[in-house]
């Protein structure tokens, strides 16, 4: 993996962006969420293979702290630690600006999520109950935290 690249998402990725997140997740987020690279805060990178784009995060700095929003990887890119790279890629980002902390929410059933923030050093702090929709109704969330 020593080829690939990290760089602040641009117009030109939303495309393969959107491919990505269509089917990377349960439920993707809406077209208008990925568009939008210029919210307040935002720190939204790409991972690179060359010049395509294999995963991707969006985040959010306010004042010190972040969110970290989405994360997800092409599904061919899936299992071969890219997840983990662009997470240590976030928490370094967020090492050089002095923030004091990194917060998400995960699905409850997504334990392999679950287990790479662990690994990365996230610890769970509280759950929201019902907070995700599924294709049955909806489902917890987990909170969260790594303290820079």
């Amino acid at each position: 993996m020593s080829n690939y690249k990290y760089a602040p998402l641009e117009v030109r990725d939303l495309e393969r962006v959107w491919q990505i997140e269509s089917c990377a997740h349960s439920h993707p987020w809406q077209r208008s969420m990925i568009d939008d690279l210029n919210s307040r805060g935002a720190m939204h990178f790409g991972m690179f293979d060359g010049d395509i784009l294999i995963g991707y995060f969006y985040a959010q700095n306010i004042v010190g702290e972040v969110s970290l929003l989405n994360v997800a990887v092409a599904p061919e890119f899936q299992g071969q630690g890219v997840g983990s790279r662009l997470v240590s890629y976030l928490i370094q980002r967020c090492e050089r600006l002095k923030v004091e902390s990194i917060w998400l929410e995960v699905r409850e059933s997504n334990v392999i999520a679950q287990n790479l923030y662990l690994n990365s050093g996230f610890n769970e702090v509280d759950r929201r109950r019902g907070y995700y929709p599924t294709s049955s109704g909806r489902e917890d969330a987990i909170l969260m935290s790594y303290y820079v």
